[in-house]
């Protein structure tokens, strides 16, 4: 991006406190978090451990049903159309997770 204009406010020391607190818990700088708000988007906070570790078993079971369609091409007897259906299924609940927990929200209230 071509950032080229500096914008300078002065805030209060409990906007301060504030302004750090939700920066940190979406794990956004100051200006990162000034520039989705002013887009109109709040911006999610920082995913629990409980989501690193579903989105590490769904790259495991992403990576098992390669390997069976590999072999499956391979050797000629599974229903390979229908594993990779299933892995496309697969990918498409990995992004569902992703949307939930990662991307930023739009807000009307700003537009």
């Amino acid at each position: 991006m071509n950032k080229t204009i500096k914008k300078q406010f002065w805030i209060t020391p409990e906007d301060d406190e504030i302004l750090k607190l939700k920066c940190e818990k979406a794990c956004l700088s100051e200006a990162a978090l000034m520039r989705y708000l002013i887009r109109g988007y709040e911006p999610r906070e920082k995913p629990d451990e409980r989501f690193y570790k579903s989105m590490n078993d769904l790259s495991a079971i992403g990576r098992n049903i390669n390997q069976i369609v590999a072999k499956a091409n391979t050797l000629n007897f599974v229903d390979t159309p229908l594993l990779t259906e299933e892995l496309n299924k697969l990918k498409a609940l990995r992004t569902k997770i992703e949307m939930l927990y990662l991307r930023p929200v739009e807000n009307e209230k700003w537009q």
